[in-house]
């Protein structure tokens, strides 16, 4: 496998503290944002997440003083996601030092910010975050759920991804609410058929447990692995997941 495959420690936020949940439920604290940051980039991460996961369903923006304290401990890029609903928002994350933003709910409310942030930063500064859920009665089989995985919206994730994929968004993360935090795999299937489906890279993120279950995600056609509580709690260390995935013939960034 040719592709560069990179590395994404996700620090969800909120009350301005790094808390892990699993299914999006059952949060419990896992530290300071701005040491986890350094000790990220100290570890070889190759990019960090930081999401405020809270900033939707209380319908404020994005903690920018965290966004600016994190930035400044930052030795690598990192994204944004969490109450970013306009331009206006995206762009004061960006000022606030972020090197990209994710756009989740607001993305689905609203497609036509995907394409206005495009034209307004560039698409290397988008990223559009879809948190799914098995749906059977769906074609693809997955729904799309949005306000951190509280609100189901019956539309199928698969035509959701390819809609976005066509104002030329560079990478989609799609959250398998199934898999979050859960350690027992990511959602193989949506990687699989956003990967097939897409011409953004796609972000394997939600249920990483084991070293195996990285390498299981790159096969899928993930290029960007994102977790969390495997990083955090320290199940699995970022040098010896690269050296593992190197042993295994893949190209890490």
């Amino acid at each position: 496998m040719d592709k560069q495959i990179s590395i994404m420690p996700c620090l969800d936020m909120q009350n301005g503290r790094v808390v892990k949940g699993v299914h999006f439920v059952d949060i419990r604290d896992a530290g300071d944002p701005v040491e986890c940051a350094k000790a990220y980039c100290a570890a070889g991460a190759d990019e960090i997440a930081l999401l405020d996961i809270t900033a939707t369903v209380e319908n404020r923006p994005t903690m920018l003083e965290v966004v600016s304290t994190v930035a400044e401990a930052a030795t690598i890029p990192f994204t944004v996601g969490g109450g970013i609903n306009d331009v206006a928002s995206a762009s004061a994350v960006l000022a606030a030092g972020a090197d990209k933003r994710s756009t989740s709910s607001a993305a689905f409310r609203k497609p036509e910010i995907v394409a206005e942030m495009i034209t307004e930063f560039g698409p290397e500064k988008v990223t559009v975050a879809i948190d799914v859920d098995v749906n059977e009665a769906l074609p693809s089989g997955y729904e799309v759920y949005i306000d951190g995985g509280r609100t189901a919206t019956g539309a199928d994730a698969l035509e959701w991804a390819k809609k976005v994929d066509g104002f030329g968004v560079p990478v989609i993360l799609p959250t398998s609410k199934a898999g979050d935090g859960a350690l027992t795999g990511y959602d193989l299937p949506i990687i699989r058929a956003l990967a097939g489906a897409c011409s953004a890279q796609i972000v394997a993120s939600g249920g990483a447990g084991t070293m195996e279950h990285f390498y299981e995600a790159v096969e899928a056609g993930a290029t960007i692995l994102l977790a969390a509580s495997v990083f955090h709690f320290h199940t699995i260390d970022i040098p010896d997941l690269k050296a593992y995935l190197r042993g295994r013939g893949l190209n890490m960034k």
